[in-house]
């Protein structure tokens, strides 16, 4: 039996203590999940770099999963287009038992390793991609096959799990281990466990959106702008970069078709056919871009 499915002798009758003294046992538990993960930085950072290497040539991420933790990993990938613009043409989800896994529960296909590798083969991963496999037990037959066929195709492979020495941290390129333990309900991993997977994915992608050049002088750059909400603050932020009026940030947003880019590099001074021209030349990244003007300019 894995940690993370053991049973804790101290919380043997958690069902009869007080409402409050249970939850605050819990959350000591999911204080415990985040501390769990400060020993992977440097794992977490080379996951990432490795990852922003081969995505720079225009691999995809893919998520793959069952069950609690198929749900988590598919949680962080949704997230990834309204935050950092990351194309859905390049998010793939392999959740065992399929999409319909993700709202019913379909816990027997975590066990069809045929089904993954399927899956893998269908989706066409090939050497560009990065997939990242999400196990609790770390020991899931589903998601070990997919990192292992993944593997065959030439693709790069990421495992999180929360046992050590398991077969998914095993099959994986870089592995990534969240040791959380036992549960204060035994078996229930969508406690501490996810708890501590959703944190690992969140460092994990951040970090990889961040040596994509997504994100400039702390900022979301590649923020789909969907909403009024989201328009204001595009303008905010063309303003901070910039250091230009708000009539200009304005400007600038709407000429550059809701970009903020290439709506930045508009505030700096460039008709809209030139920002945009800087922003290919220097592969999409801001910075590289703005640094690039500054040169010119001194």
């Amino acid at each position: 039996m894995s940690s993370t499915e053991s049973l804790n002798p101290r919380f043997a009758d958690i069902d009869s203590w007080p409402t409050i003294e249970a939850i605050e046992a819990m959350l000591e538990g999911q204080m415990s999940a985040i501390a769990s993960i400060k020993s992977q930085t440097l794992e977490i950072a080379a996951a990432a770099e490795a990852a922003a290497a081969r995505l720079q040539k225009g691999g995809r991420l893919v998520y793959a999963g069952a069950g609690t933790s198929g749900r988590v990993a598919v949680q962080d990938g949704v997230e990834l287009g309204p935050t950092f613009g990351w194309p859905t043409e390049r998010l793939v989800y392999l959740m065992a038992g399929g999409v319909d896994a993700l709202i019913h529960s379909a816990e027997g296909a975590e066990d069809d390793a045929d089904e993954a590798r399927e899956q893998i083969r269908k989706s066409g991963i090939g050497a560009q991609d990065v997939v990242i496999g999400v196990a609790a037990s770390g020991r899931t037959p589903f998601t070990i096959a997919t990192l292992d066929e993944a593997n065959r195709a030439g693709a790069l492979t990421i495992g999180i799990a929360n046992n050590p020495e398991t077969g998914l941290l095993q099959a994986a390129r870089h592995g990534l281990l969240a040791a959380t333990g036992s549960e204060a309900i035994a078996g229930s991993t969508r406690m501490k466990a996810g708890t501590a997977q959703k944190a690992v994915l969140n460092l994990l992608s951040t970090a990889i959106m961040l040596r994509l050049g997504r994100v400039y002088r702390g900022l979301m750059v590649d923020m789909v702008i969907s909403n009024d909400k989201l328009l204001n603050r595009a303008f905010g932020i063309v303003r901070a970069l910039s250091n230009c009026t708000e009539a200009m940030a304005i400007e600038a947003v709407h000429l550059a078709r809701n970009d903020i880019k290439t709506a930045v590099l508009i505030a700096l001074g460039n008709d809209p056919e030139k920002a945009a021209d800087m922003l290919r030349q220097h592969d999409g990244i801001l910075r590289d871009a703005v640094e690039a003007l500054e040169r010119g300019a001194s």
